[in-house]
């Protein structure tokens, strides 16, 4: 397949896992495999989502649930190999750690911050070769390497600076989120009609949870951003189920379908319950007799 070249800003519309540049360049890394620090960053994007969603321990510390199948099925390798990974990720770089919770429950998976871990003193390993000599160069010698930097990459001006838009990062991230809590793949096989549908609910979750507007209307009120995000955090397939329910016993003309199902999926985690409750009371006829005992 012939794959065409770059002529603006195409880069711009792709989702990129953050590789630190210290895993690169720091001489504490140059033992690890080229996959370990690929599955490191996938695990570093997978705690960006967790500290925004509040998952902490009892100390703050924030974790990730994340199975051997799921570091699988991550960057696409064996069983054995991703057992391998997370030990070497563990045990020789200590850059993450696990811990478990025992009855039958998967281990928390807690990722560290390298950053913090390192030392000024062995950062970067060519520190004194790329930033303008060493500082002991006698006078009048002229730097044999001064603009090595501006040589190797002029976007190359950070340490930390992400390789991909933010905004792209985060939707990406909830997209997953939001994939894995409602249980997308599962819903597809029971509701294939639906398909469609139930993506147009996944978009119009990440969109609102990610929207930079400080309110938003539902139900023709104006309601807090992160009031509403919390709620549509709560929703698991159990609600997207009863939305399903309620979109096909509906008779009336929708006018704006995403106003509705913003709607919906804003009220699903306090209507649901009452919404089988009354199914029940219908087909069992309870609450239509007076008990005369």
């Amino acid at each position: 397949m012939e794959y065409p070249y770059f002529k603006g800003l195409e880069a711009d519309r792709y989702s990129f896992y953050r590789v630190p540049k210290a895993l690169v360049k720091a001489d504490l890394f140059q033992k690890m495999s080229g996959d370990a620090k690929l599955l490191y960053a996938v695990l570093l994007d997978r705690i960006s989502l967790s500290i925004k969603n509040g998952w902490q321990d009892k100390h703050g510390n924030a974790y990730i649930i994340c199975t051997i199948e799921e570091v699988m099925d991550s960057i696409h390798c064996a069983r054995q190999k991703a057992v391998k990974l997370l030990d070497e990720l563990e045990q020789e770089f200590r850059l993450i750690e696990r811990r478990r919770q025992g009855l039958g429950k998967p281990n928390l998976l807690y990722v560290k911050d390298l950053y913090a871990g390192l030392s000024q003193s062995n950062y970067w390993k060519y520190e004194n070769h790329t930033s303008g000599g060493m500082k002991t160069e006698l006078p009048g010698v002229p730097k044999s390497n001064g603009s090595n930097t501006e040589k190797i990459n002029k976007t190359d001006n950070s340490e930390t600076d992400l390789i991909y838009p933010a905004e792209l990062q985060e939707e990406e991230q909830y997209r997953r989120y939001f994939k894995e809590a409602l249980e997308l793949e599962i819903l597809e096989q029971g509701y294939p009609a639906d398909k469609a549908v139930l993506y147009e609910i996944l978009e119009l979750l990440v969109e609102t949870v990610t929207s930079r507007k400080k309110f938003l209307r539902i139900c023709g009120e104006e309601k807090p951003k992160e009031v509403v995000k919390s709620r549509l955090m709560k929703l698991d397939s159990s609600h997207i189920q009863y939305i399903l329910e309620c979109l096909k016993e509906n008779s009336t003309q929708i006018r704006n379908i995403k106003q509705y199902l913003l709607a919906t999926l804003y009220n699903a985690p306090v209507t649901v319950d009452s919404y089988y409750s009354a199914q029940v009371r219908h087909e069992f006829g309870w609450g239509s007799r007076v008990d005369k005992n």
